[in-house]
């Protein structure tokens, strides 16, 4: 598979990269790691790119400078070689669990669904909307982008589970039950227990999903949520973003006992660049960040102001106090319990992801060499940078009913 169609901007972006590891490996050159990487087929399970693709004079298929906009996927960068897609987030913030609550959190996901669809549709050439492990496939023997779809937080089916039919049939193939507070289907890792685990209502989800050939994401689940799901699913669970607890003990991060459960059961950890410290989310990085998730009712010139506070306060406070280096003893440590069989990779992509030395989907190459050095052979890679990706979705869809 050729992806390289943009070698001039690849070259670009990645000498570019003002906070790239100044560490070079002896064993694996640049140039050697990226040639292995061109040849991978590159996943990504959580994209919340789509919340810039209404933002105003914004392109999704045009080059952003990282000076100058916040962005960290775009189509020039993937088509660079660096990601040749993945899952694509319908993200909706959880108001009340309540009638209203949830038919305002409805019509929002089905906005953002269709803005998904519209926004793909004008690029034909160069993306395709997939649903299956073969269309995916096929999608990169072609030398196009893959774009599939996912729910982070189902707080907008409501109390309606036919709505799940609903959002499959809108090329839905990942969803997880809950974010960051607790709703009507389960207990979020980061809120107080209430359900103790699931709800009857998100067993119910659980079973629906399975039904219909949907992979269930385990991230932002609560501990007792996951191990409730992992008994009961008749399919492989994924973690679409989640960081290791062995890294820093936060509740959002799983467990290395968790972590073997979730592999022996068929399952994959898509490991994070999120919580490998506390987040630093107070003054002014909490008001840019309300801004950051309000950028499609800000101007242009706004959206560069933007970028240039937000610029100017990582030099001085970064949102997390992680590094590469941070990233990758971790990434070693989670293929140590889990396997070559049983991970991927998200790196919370313009959702807060991100850490010194690993700033966009520019740097993903530096991962493959790492790797390389680390031991692990091409086929290892293929496995964890796609290809256990696309197994689980395989599997999911064959347990359907």
């Amino acid at each position: 598979m050729m992806k390289a169609r943009t070698a001039t901007f690849a070259a670009l972006l990645l000498a570019g990269c003002a906070t790239t590891p100044s560490k070079t490996s002896a064993d694996v050159s640049r140039d050697q790691a990226r040639a292995v990487h061109d040849r991978l087929l590159v996943l990504d399970t959580h994209l919340d790119t789509p919340m810039h693709f209404q933002r105003p004079g914004w392109d999704f298929g045009a080059p952003h400078d990282p000076a100058t906009d916040l962005v960290q996927v775009d189509m020039v960068r993937m088509e660079a070689g660096d990601l040749d897609g993945g899952f694509f987030v319908i993200y909706t913030d959880q108001g009340p669990l309540t009638g209203q609550g949830y038919a305002d959190a409805l019509a929002f996901a089905r906005a953002r669904s269709d803005l998904i669809d519209s926004t793909l549709a004008k690029y034909p050439e160069r993306i395709v909307p997939v649903t299956t492990a073969e269309e995916a496939r096929a999608a990169a023997a072609q030398d196009k982008l893959i774009a599939f779809k996912s729910i982070e937080n189902s707080y907008p089916l409501g109390l309606d589970l036919s709505h799940m039919k609903e959002f499959y049939d809108r090329g839905v193939r990942l969803m997880g039950p809950v974010h960051g507070a607790n709703n009507q289907f389960a207990d979020s890792a980061t809120d107080d227990p209430h359900w103790n685990g699931l709800s009857s209502l998100g067993r119910q989800w659980l079973a629906e999903a399975n039904r219909l050939g949907i992979v269930v994401d385990a991230s932002h689940a609560s501990d007792a949520a996951f191990d409730q799901m992992l008994a009961l699913s008749t399919a492989p669970l994924l973690l679409s973003h989640s960081s290791a607890r062995w890294a820093h003990d936060a509740p959002r991060n799983l467990d290395d006992a968790r972590i073997r459960a979730l592999a022996a059961k068929g399952g994959a950890i898509c490991v994070s660049t999120i919580y490998l410290s506390d987040m630093h989310l107070e003054g002014e990085r909490a008001e840019l960040f309300e801004q950051y998730e309000h950028m499609e009712s800000m101007t242009p010139a706004q959206q560069a102001d933007l970028a240039r506070r937000w610029r100017a306060l990582d030099a001085e406070q970064p949102l997390w106090d992680a590094d590469f280096e941070t990233y990758m003893e971790q990434v070693l440590h989670v293929i140590d319990v889990a396997g070559v069989d049983h991970v991927c990779f998200a790196g919370d992509w313009d959702g807060g992801g991100g850490v010194t030395g690993f700033n966009d989907i520019s740097a993903l190459p530096l991962v493959t060499q790492r790797l390389l050095d680390a031991g692990y052979s091409e086929a290892d890679l293929a496995k964890m940078w796609g290809g256990n990706v696309l197994r689980i979705v395989a599997a999911a869809q064959a347990a359907a009913e």
